[in-house]
């Protein structure tokens, strides 16, 4: 029992389950709007399962893909797989049981998630390997987030309303600007292994240059989104809670001082989520 608590605990470490909280948001956000207020608890239900069980499915994916990557990266080397606490085959049965359940949780939901959920978990486990192809990897990943939000709308809807792909956009503007801020870390290794990232590419300054336009281009989105969904004075509040807090996370990094990019990156990024889907359910409330 105790080895099994230990594997339990090692592998919800290594996928890092609490960062579940970037995304899941985003797809509440898009159950209360497709809603119009809360659906029935059992589409809640599977919404839930489906967001939890494909983060799951693809940061075993990634760790899998990555482990002699993250061997040879002083940084992350003590993952789990190259410090030997899992073994490869352990994690890639993991990720294959996280998959089936996302699918199941799809078919449990409607016919239209069940059709679509292959072409998501394509884009989930294609990102790992965008970074041996692509400078532009951060938008892949921004994309494997993004979908959150549409996917929950056809969870509820059983269609897609063109609308949602404006919040698909934000989030995949969202993370793919954070993600090229954390990449800063790994610069002088990914140049020395031929790993392609902005950072890489275009030195430090400039991808914090691009992170921030990325970031502005996304509270543009918000606030078109805001429009089309006609936000009241609470869903407003919430687009400005989401610029000021994007603008401490900027201030509290710069490219010759990355100490606090774990601050910015984790804590920030899943208080910026909640903040968004507190205030439009209260704006909806108020509606109602």
């Amino acid at each position: 029992m105790a080895g099994i608590l230990h594997k339990t605990r090692t592998t919800l470490e290594m996928i890092k389950w609490e960062h579940s909280i970037f995304a899941l948001p985003f797809a509440l956000t898009a159950v209360l709007l497709a809603a119009n207020g809360l659906p029935a608890w059992r589409t809640v239900g599977w919404v839930l399962v489906a967001m939890v069980s494909a983060r799951s499915c693809a940061m075993a994916f990634n760790r899998w893909a990555d482990a002699d990557l993250d061997a040879a990266n002083p940084r992350t080397s003590s993952r789990a797989i190259p410090a030997g606490l899992l073994s490869k085959q352990f994690v890639l049965g993991f990720t294959i049981v996280a998959g089936l359940l996302f699918v199941g949780a799809a078919a449990s939901l409607n016919r239209l998630t069940l059709y679509l959920s292959p072409l998501v978990l394509l884009v989930l486990l294609g990102y790992s390997y965008m970074k041996r192809l692509t400078r532009w990897s951060h938008l892949v990943l921004g994309l494997a987030l993004g979908l959150a939000p549409s996917a929950a709308w056809i969870a509820v809807r059983g269609s897609l309303d063109p609308r949602i792909l404006v919040l698909t956009a934000a989030v995949t503007l969202w993370v793919g600007g954070f993600d090229v801020l954390y990449a800063c870390q790994d610069f002088e290794h990914d140049r020395e292994v031929g790993l392609h990232s902005l950072p890489q590419a275009m030195g430090i300054a400039s991808a914090f240059w691009v992170a921030r336009v990325m970031h502005l281009t996304m509270l543009a989105l918000l606030v078109w989104f805001g429009l089309l969904f006609h936000f009241n004075v609470a869903g407003w509040i919430g687009v400005a809670a989401v610029a000021l807090l994007l603008g401490y996370e900027h201030s509290i990094v710069s490219p010759r001082d990355l100490r606090r990019l774990n601050a910015a990156f984790f804590t920030m990024n899943g208080v910026i989520a909640m903040v968004f889907l507190a205030f439009v359910a209260v704006d909806l409330w108020l509606r109602s």
